[in-house]
Formats: C-alpha cells, sequence, structure tokens
C-alpha cells in the first residue's frame, strides 16, 4: 500500500466545492488512474482482475489482483488462480472456490507510470466537468438565464452563463443591438450540444419565448394560470404581438398584462429596449381575432375566404386612410398579425374594393351583347339554309319541265 496521507481528501473537496465535482467521483478517478499506471508499469493491456483500492480511515491506496482459490495441483494460470495452501498463509479460513485480493503494488512506478496516472485523473476531471455543464444546461433549456457579456468574436457574441461560455449566433441577435463586454444581458438558451471538450450552449437575444418568459414574471395572473399566453409573433428589436386569454371572466386579460398605469408592460419594454409590444385579445372567432390582431388599425369588414385543414384564408377591407396603418412598415403589422393567427390575411382599402367591385360588373355588361350577336347569326345562318332549299326546289322544277319539253318534241 501507499502513504497517501490527508492532502488528496483535502484536494478532493477543495475541487468539490470550486467546480461541484463529488468526492466519490475524484476518488474513483485516482482508483482508474492506480490501475492505468499498474498496467503501464507491467506492460500489460488486459487485466479484469486488478483494481485499485483506497483505505479512507488510514488514506493508504494499493492495487489488488483479485484471484480463484484452487487446489494445489490444479494452479493453470498463475495470474488468475491460487493453489489453497498459499492462500491459506493470507486468510486463514479460505476454501476452494473462493476468492481473494492479492495485493501487487510496485514498489516504484516509475515515471512513465506516474505520468500516466496524471493523464487519466486530469481526463476524469474533465469528463465529470462536462457532465456536470451537460446536465445543468439541459435542465435549463428553453428557459431564460442571465449571463455576463464576455466579447464578440466572428459577430458571434460570447456570453458567460454560469460554468461555461455560450455561443450567440448573429442570427440569434437583436439587429442594432450593441453588446458591450461586461453587460449584464438575459438569453433563452436555445440549445445545448455535446462536444468533446465543455457543452456548447447556444443562447438568443431574439427568441419570441423571450417575451414569454418576461410576461411570466411581471404578470402574476400569467403565472398563476389566470391568464393564458395563446400564441406570439416577434421580430426582434422592432415589434411584438403577444395574444392573451383570461381562464376567469372577471379579470381582464388585456388590462392584468399592462398593469396599473402601465407598469407592468413599461418593465417589459425597457428590458426589450423599447421595443413596441401590441396586447391583443384572443378570440375563437376567427373574424374577432384578425380584427384584433390588425390592431392598432380599425377594420371595416372580414371575409372568410378559405378555412379547413390545408388552408386559412381571410380578406379584410379597411379605411383608406388606415390602409398603410393596416399593413405596417414593409408588411410588418400583416405579417406579424398572420403569424400571430396562423391565418394568411389579404387587406385591401374601402375604394380598392369599389374599384374592383365596379370593374365586375363593367364585365358582365360587356359580355350580353355577345350573347345577342350569336342569337342574330342563328337568324341569318336559318335563313340562308330557307333560301338554300328554296333554290334546291326551284332547280328541281327546272328540270322536270325541261324533261317534258324535251319528250314533246321527240314525238
Amino acid at each position: 500500500m501507499i502513504k497517501i496521507g490527508t492532502a488528496l481528501f483535502e484536494a478532493c473537496e477543495e475541487l468539490e466545492r470550486e467546480r461541484g465535482i463529488s468526492k466519490e467521483v475524484l476518488i474513483a478517478s485516482l482508483c482508474d488512474a492506480m490501475v492505468a499506471a499498474y498496467k503501464k508499469h507491467m506492460r500489460v493491456k488486459e487485466a479484469a482482475n486488478i483494481e485499485a483500492i483506497l483505505d479512507e480511515q488510514t488514506g493508504e491506496i494499493g492495487v489488488f489482483r483479485t484471484k480463484l482459490v484452487v487446489e494445489d495441483a490444479n494452479v493453470e494460470d498463475a495470474d488468475e488462480q491460487i493453489s489453497l495452501s498459499d492462500a491459506k498463509e493470507i486468510v486463514e479460513d479460505v476454501e476452494v472456490g473462493d476468492e481473494i485480493k492479492i495485493e501487487v503494488t510496485p514498489e516504484q512506478f516509475g515515471r512513465i507510470a506516474a505520468q500516466s496516472a496524471k493523464q487519466v485523473i486530469t481526463q476524469r476531471i474533465r469528463e465529470a466537468e462536462r457532465n456536470l455543464v451537460l446536465q445543468e444546461f439541459m435542465e435549463k433549456k428553453g428557459t431564460l438565464t442571465t449571463g455576463i457579456i464576455q466579447r464578440v468574436e466572428n459577430r458571434n457574441v460570447i456570453v458567460n452563463i454560469g460554468k461555461t461560455d455560450a455561443i450567440m449566433p448573429q442570427k440569434e441577435q437583436i439587429p442594432g443591438e450593441y453588446y458591450k463586454p461586461g453587460n449584464r444581458i438575459r438569453v433563452f438558451v436555445l440549445n445545448v450540444k455535446e462536444t468533446t471538450k465543455l457543452p456548447q450552449v447556444i443562447v438568443s437575444h431574439a427568441h419570441a419565448e423571450i417575451v414569454r418568459e418576461l410576461f411570466e414574471l411581471e404578470v402574476p395572473e400569467i403565472e398563476d394560470g389566470i391568464v393564458e399566453i395563446k400564441s406570439i409573433s416577434r421580430e426582434a428589436g422592432y415589434r411584438t404581438k403577444i395574444a392573451v386569454w383570461s381562464n376567469d371572466p372577471e379579470v381582464d386579460s388585456v388590462g392584468a398584462c399592462i398593469g396599473p398605469r402601465g407598469s407592468r408592460i413599461q418593465t417589459i419594454v425597457s428590458e426589450l429596449k423599447n421595443e413596441k409590444i401590441d396586447i391583443v385579445r384572443y378570440s375563437e372567432d376567427p373574424v374577432e381575432y384578425i380584427v384584433n390582431a390588425l390592431s392598432p388599425s380599425r377594420v371595416v369588414s372580414v371575409d372568410i375566404l378559405a378555412d379547413d385543414e390545408y388552408s386559412h384564408e381571410a380578406m379584410v377591407v379597411v379605411p383608406d386612410d388606415q390602409l398603410s396603418l393596416a399593413i405596417g412598415r414593409e408588411g410588418q403589422n400583416v405579417r406579424l398579425a398572420h403569424k400571430l393567427t396562423g391565418w394568411k390575411i389579404d387587406i385591401k382599402s374601402v375604394s380598392q374594393m369599389e374599384r374592383a367591385e365596379a370593374q365586375n360588373i363593367n364585365n358582365y355588361v360587356e359580355e350580353e351583347p355577345v350573347e345577342e350577336d350569336y342569337e342574330e347569326n342563328d337568324e341569318l345562318q336559318q335563313e340562308i339554309e330557307e333560301e338554300m332549299n328554296q333554290q334546291a326546289v326551284d332547280e328541281d322544277d327546272f328540270q322536270d319541265d325541261a324533261a317534258e319539253e324535251e319528250t314533246s318534241e321527240e314525238e
């Protein structure tokens, strides 16, 4: 046995406090390292019956080989078996068929064996750290967390979120946002990828679920389940629409989200760097839901064009002065309304609809004379056929008269 002392256990306890790696994992890593060092020292690759044992009471560690006790004349493999007489020298009450552990700790391991043990311990500590980080952030996946911006590399923002640095790709950043190193930031844990080193955590600052988490934090009615968030559509940095529904008739879903004098919504807007937020009242009636989703514009009428499992389409008519507001800058308002409701929305102004209806009436009127022409052509064709028939009759009469004249002349 090799005397280690209390320093090893103190180091294990310190690592447990600093890195969260349990003492049992470190001791198991040390035992595995001792086995690896023994194999290196003895120049053997496979030895299933070798193990290292650490005695915490005495602070000693040693390498042991497990052997099967056989009759003195039946020893075939000295590495796997031991004779009964030799076994009794170690353990007096041993019998044939028992297994005993025999210490085989070398007196000197050597530099190569010690280096091998060091590599095994280092590798096991890294694996333990990776597993801890992986387990922690797999539990945080799909939730909000707070981190500190470390640096910007190749347009990716590196954010420290505790035991590891997370990556925020450019597509998950808010357009126009300046990410200054040292600033605290609230991010959404998007994905966790397992790698050979520490797990790679992907976070987002533009995900729609950030808005959901912020509302759940600021609005107690949502946390209690009284008010329910039905849908969210977001274009990060510009505008967000959120549809809410109250399960209690006495609680106004929109008012609960706004808060007294707008205090709750103002806190969320400040957190999102003054991003505009439209709180929409959800409705099971698609017409009412579409009208609410197109706020702040006013709507004249909504016509459902298609509503089945394959498509949901609606035609919305708005006043002339509300057309640009309903569509939004670069189509943002109607695009967010489409994402929020799941309906394809076609917007027209009142004057556009009137012109379209007038055009349809004109097309209908122009088609009527064509039908009269067809009737006139039919009458003309009938007259021509009657004249042709009369001519055929006249020709037959003429031929009959000519035949009679010839007969009379012959006579």
